[in-house]
């Protein structure tokens, strides 16, 4: 089949992450089990508009806002048997707050990805737009996608949408998959302090500034190393300051990552929102526990409140459960096994047969030809 892969960006994008990951790991399966892929997505600085990776073609074009109208442009001409996406079997379309409407715009068998509602980050955004985006997502995206099958990545973000209007029987949980740990890791130096890791895009709703607070309330000893990039990042630097116990490492490589990871006691997850959590599986990996917010959705998925990890209401809980992990040695290694062992449960190889069973199916239904649904 010919699959057609819609994303407002893609893994090269600076602004690229978790959502972008899951996406790319399912386009190279579909590649592999001999399936042509088309990955849409929006143009970034010093981008090339065209290329081809792990046998996924990447067509580039339109900004944050731009790559929605130019992606139903091609898909029109697809439509009429023009350009590069005519002939499209089956469409997956990544609704990050806003969908492409791909069904409508293509007439092809379409599946609804969404890794979880986005009201919490849509304020970012400034009144008019954020407005608009729930507006679309909330009230339009479920009454036009009614009928169609939706993916998404965790059973809290299945309420999420079933609270919006989304029909149950059409929704369908298909979890993250995970790397396997690079064969050889950096050897950190042993500078005998104690590290807690956060692993996550540089953006206000990941609420960094929550695990700053955190640490600085806790002994001198304790240090907090931040992975991760993002626009946010000077806004952090601001916020952190002089303080020489936080470190901002920006964007690591997948070895020095890992290393960080295995190096830390507690990982701190105080995001506002997530879909399912993957950096609490990659940190799981290395034996390291992760405290974050219940209210967040998917982490009570990848989270076993109590068993792998700890959930927490507020910043004042989330101290409070970092400082227990810290004195209680026993408490948090048995944390970290149990998080090790759930850990072994994902991969992206299931992740990605999964999707393609799904996919293949819908492409045996009929185009929609020039119905306009």
């Amino acid at each position: 089949m010919k699959i057609l892969l819609l994303c407002w960006r893609d893994t090269t994008h600076p602004q690229g992450g978790g959502s972008e990951r899951y996406l790319e790991h399912v386009a190279r399966y579909l590649s592999d089990r001999g399936h042509e892929v088309i990955y849409r997505t929006a143009a970034h600085t010093d981008c090339r508009r065209k290329s081809v990776r792990d046998g996924i073609t990447f067509y580039r074009g339109g900004g944050k806002l731009g790559v929605y109208p130019r992606a139903a442009i091609m898909m029109l001409l697809g439509r009429c048997g023009i350009g590069s996406l005519k002939d499209v079997d089956v469409v997956v379309d990544t609704q990050n707050g806003i969908p492409f409407f791909g069904q409508f715009f293509s007439g092809k068998p379409t599946v609804l990805l969404t890794h979880h509602c986005h009201r919490e980050q849509w304020p970012v955004a400034g009144k008019l737009l954020a407005s608009l985006g729930w507006f679309l997502e909330s009230r339009i995206s479920p009454r036009v996608h009614r009928n169609t099958q939706v993916v998404t990545v965790s059973a809290p973000s299945k309420q999420d949408l079933i609270s919006l209007g989304f029909p149950p029987d059409n929704i369908t949980i298909i979890h993250n998959g995970v790397d396997p740990i690079p064969a050889t890791l950096p050897q950190l130096e042993d500078d005998g302090r104690i590290h807690i890791v956060t692993l996550s895009r540089l953006v206000p709703h990941k609420q960094i500034e929550h695990a700053i607070d955190a640490v600085r309330g806790l002994p001198d000893n304790v240090v907090l190393d931040i992975i991760g990039s993002g626009w946010w990042e000077d806004k952090l630097r601001d916020y952190i300051g002089a303080d020489p116990r936080i470190t901002l490492h920006g964007q690591v490589t997948e070895d020095y990552k890992h290393a960080l990871l295995a190096r830390a006691a507690v990982h701190l997850m105080p995001s506002r929102k997530e879909g399912w959590g993957l950096a609490v599986v990659e940190a799981a990996q290395h034996r390291v526990p992760t405290v974050g917010y219940a209210s967040a959705g998917g982490l009570r998925d990848s989270i076993d409140d109590g068993a792998t990890g700890l959930l927490v209401s507020d910043p004042i809980e989330l101290q409070a459960a970092l400082q227990r992990l810290l004195i209680d040695d026993a408490f948090r290694a048995a944390l970290g096994s149990a998080a090790q062992l759930k850990a072994q449960d994902y991969s992206w190889e299931e992740t990605g047969r999964r999707f393609a069973d799904t996919l293949e199916a819908m492409g045996e239904v009929p185009s929609l030809g020039n119905q306009m649904v």
